[in-house]
C-alpha cells in the first residue's frame, strides 16, 4: 500500500463564472473612500519597499489576482526587483531578504492566516525587535488593510488589469 497520497481538486471555471460580482467602488463609496483613508495611514509610516512585499504576500497567500497584479506593477515602479518579486513565495529560502523584511513577512503570514485563531509570540516577538512601536502598529495596520483588499476583490471577483 502507498503512501497517503490524494491529487488535488481541479475546479474547472468557465469565463463566465469567473465574471466581476459588483463593482464595489460605485456600490459603497464611502466604505471605499475609508478604506482608501486606512490604506494611506497604514502606509504612512513605512518604507514603501516594504509595503509592496507585505501587499504582495499577503495577495498570494489570499489568491487574489487582481491585487497581485497591482502590487507586483507597483513595486517594479517603485524599482523592486524581478528576483525578489517571483521568489516571495518562498522568501524563507530565498535569502534575498533583510531580516527586517524576513520579519514583517513572517507576521503577515501569521496575521493573514491566523492558523490556530492566534499570532504566535515568536513571530510577533521577532517583528518587535525590529520595528519601533508606532513603526510595527503602522505594519499590522497594513496587513488588515490588504487582508480587506483582498477579500473585496476575491469576493466581488474584481478582475486583474482594470481600475
Amino acid at each position: 500500500m502507498g503512501v497517503g497520497f490524494s491529487a488535488p481538486r481541479v475546479f474547472l471555471v468557465t469565463t463566465t463564472e469567473r465574471a466581476p460580482r459588483m463593482n464595489f467602488t460605485k456600490s459603497a463609496p464611502k466604505v471605499f473612500k475609508a478604506m482608501i483613508a486606512l490604506d494611506a495611514a497604514a502606509t504612512a509610516a513605512l518604507d514603501p519597499v516594504l509595503v509592496g512585499l507585505v501587499q504582495i504576500r499577503a495577495s498570494q497567500i489570499n489568491h487574489c489576482a487582481y491585487c497581485l497584479d497591482m502590487h507586483t506593477r507597483d513595486a517594479r515602479e517603485a524599482g523592486e526587483r524581478e528576483e525578489r518579486i517571483h521568489l516571495l513565495g518562498a522568501w524563507r529560502e530565498a535569502g534575498l531578504y533583510t531580516e527586517k523584511e524576513q520579519a514583517a513577512l513572517a507576521l503577515t503570514e501569521a496575521v493573514t492566516v491566523l492558523t490556530d485563531g492566534f499570532v504566535p509570540d515568536e513571530v510577533y516577538e521577532r517583528a518587535a525587535r525590529h520595528f519601533g512601536e508606532e513603526e510595527l502598529a503602522h505594519l499590522i495596520a497594513l496587513i488588515f488593510t490588504i487582508n480587506a483588499w483582498n477579500r473585496i476583490a476575491v469576493t466581488t471577483r474584481k478582475v486583474p488589469g482594470t481600475e
